[in-house]
C-alpha cells in the first residue's frame, strides 16, 4: 500500500495536483485528520510493509449522516476527488460515497485475499504468498525429520486464492479452501495413497474460512480415521499481512497507483483500477463489490495432479 500511495502522490505532483493524505481511511476525513503531501512527503516508504497513512475499520462511514460530515470537510478543503486503496469494505463505502454525493472516486484494489473482482491480483497479496511459502518451507523441515502432519492454516475468510497458490508453491499434499466440498475421508484417502508411495511427512494447507471448521477440529477428526502421523497445526494469523513487499507488489501497486491519478484526471470516477493480462482495466466500483474474484479452477485442478 505504501507503494501505492507513493505513486499516487508524485503521479499527482507530476500532473500539477495537490495531494492530501488522510489516516485511518475514512475515519480520518471523518475527524478531519490529513495532511498535505508532498514528494518527499513519500520518500524511503517503497519497501515498508502496512500504511504511511494508517487504516482502519470505520463504523462511523456507515450512517449517512455522518458521510455527510465527511463530505463537507472535503468540500471545505476543496478537495476535487477521492483515490481510496484497500479491500472490499472500502471499495464499498467508496461506491456509497461517490453515489451519494455524487463526488469522484476511484479504488485501488488492496488484499493478501487476492478476492476483489476486477483485477488478477491485489495489493498485498504477492508479499503475503512469499511470506507464507518461506513459512512453510521450514515448517516442512520439521515435518520431514519427525515424520509429521502439519496442518498450516492460512487467511482466506472466504475465498481460497491465497490457500490455493500457497499449495502449488509449496508442494503440500492438500488444499481446503471455502469453495470446494471436505470430507475427512477425502484425505485420510490421500493420506494413505502417499504412504504407499514411501510418503513420511506432510503438509496440508487449511484456508481460514473453509466450510468444515478450523484446523484443530479437522486434525483432531482425521485422527481418529486415520492416525499413522504424528499432527500438528501451525496457524500463521497476522504474520502473513506484514513484511516487506516482493518487487511484484511495488511494481503492480505503483502502476495502479498512477492509473488511478489519469483516470481522475480523466473524468473515469466511481471506478476500480485494476490489471488483468498486465494491463490497467477499469470496473465500475458497482460491479466491484457485486461480485468476487474466484479460484481458478484450472490451478485447482492442476494442484490435484501433481500434489500427491
Amino acid at each position: 500500500m505504501n507503494a501505492a500511495i507513493r505513486s499516487v502522490v508524485r503521479s499527482s505532483i507530476y500532473y500539477n495536483v495537490e495531494c492530501y493524505g488522510f489516516f485511518r481511511g475514512f475515519q480520518g476525513i471523518i475527524e478531519n485528520d490529513y495532511r498535505k503531501l508532498e514528494m518527499r512527503s513519500v520518500s524511503k516508504i517503497l519497501g515498508l510493509g502496512g500504511t504511511k497513512l494508517k487504516t482502519a475499520r470505520s463504523m462511523d462511514f456507515h450512517d449517512p449522516k455522518i458521510r455527510e460530515i465527511a463530505y463537507q470537510n472535503l468540500k471545505n478543503l476543496e478537495i476535487d476527488a477521492l483515490v481510496v486503496i484497500g479491500g472490499n469494505g472500502s471499495l464499498t463505502g467508496a461506491n456509497v460515497f461517490s453515489k451519494q454525493f455524487d463526488f469522484p472516486c476511484v479504488g485501488v484494489p488492496a488484499s493478501i485475499d487476492n478476492d476483489i473482482y476486477g483485477t488478477d491480483n491485489s495489493i498485498g497479496f504477492h508479499t503475503a504468498l512469499q511470506t507464507i511459502v518461506e513459512t512453510i518451507d521450514k515448517i516442512r523441515d520439521t515435518a520431514r525429520s519427525h515424520n509429521r502432519l502439519f496442518f498450516v492454516e492460512v487467511m482466506g475468510r472466504d475465498n481460497g486464492n491465497l490457500a490455493l497458490h500457497s499449495s502449488l508453491a509449496t508442494g503440500a499434499c492438500y488444499v481446503i479452501i471455502p469453495e470446494k466440498e471436505f470430507q475427512i475421508s477425502d484425505l485420510a484417502d490421500r493420506l494413505k495413497e502417499g504412504k504407499v508411495l514411501k510418503k513420511t511427512s506432510s503438509i496440508v494447507i487449511v484456508a481460514e474460512g473453509n466450510t468444515y471448521g478450523p484446523s484443530y477440529k479437522i486434525a483432531d477428526d482425521l485422527i481418529k480415521v486415520y492416525s499413522d502421523y504424528e499432527t500438528k497445526v501451525s496457524i500463521l494469523g497476522h504474520l502473513q499481512r506484514g513484511g516487506s513487499p516482493t518487487a511484484e507488489d511495488r511494481i503492480i501497486a505503483s502502476r495502479l497507483g498512477n492509473a488511478a491519478v489519469k483516470t481522475l484526471l480523466e473524468s473515469k470516477s466511481n471506478h476500480m483500477v485494476g490489471l488483468i493480462k498486465n494491463e490497467i482495466v477499469l470496473t465500475p466500483l458497482q460491479k466491484v463489490v457485486e461480485n468476487n474474484n474466484n479460484i481458478n479452477e484450472d490451478l485447482y485442478k492442476l494442484n490435484e495432479i501433481i500434489s500427491r
